[in-house]
């Protein structure tokens, strides 16, 4: 990498992050200017899931779903795609509150209820601790789940 530094910045979340520096960008003609975030990790923990789960060609990241007629139906997941029939729903547990983890939860029970999906989705979460790997699978009792951590990837 340090061959590449005229042309990638980088800085450390827990690893290093680099991104194309504007030489960079020029260099290869990208238009899409990306600097640092403080979402990086999230979106590290998401790929994290692609990745495994073969780089799915559907994978859409941060998908509506939901009735604009129903009140309080609808929710944006963090990246959803289909094998098959079946939608498989991803969660990323980064740093939000464990009640925020239990709304979304919530909410996806209720879409399921009113029919949202032909057939019931699994949901694919990443956390960071297995204490919160413990709290989703129990707030997700009665779904189909999988809750990885971090550490699952490294």
């Amino acid at each position: 990498m340090q061959n590449l530094s005229d042309y990638v910045s980088s800085f450390r979340d827990g690893e290093n992050i680099y991104y194309l520096n504007k030489a960079g960008r020029e260099r290869v003609n990208a238009k899409k200017i990306m600097k640092k975030t403080t979402q990086a990790r999230h979106y590290i923990m998401r790929n994290s899931i692609f990745i495994a789960y073969g780089s799915p060609s559907t994978w859409k990241n941060e998908i509506k779903l939901g009735f604009k007629e129903i009140k309080n139906a609808s929710i944006i997941c963090d990246a959803l795609f289909t094998q098959g029939k079946t939608y498989h729903i991803v969660e990323v547990d980064h740093t939000q509150k464990m009640t925020k983890n239990r709304s979304k939860i919530e909410k996806y029970r209720k879409l399921i209820e009113y029919g949202f999906f032909e057939k019931a989705p699994k949901f694919i979460w990443i956390t960071t601790t297995e204490l919160r790997r413990k709290q989703i699978l129990e707030l997700s009792e009665g779904l189909e789940v999988q809750v990885f951590t971090v550490k699952d990837f490294h």
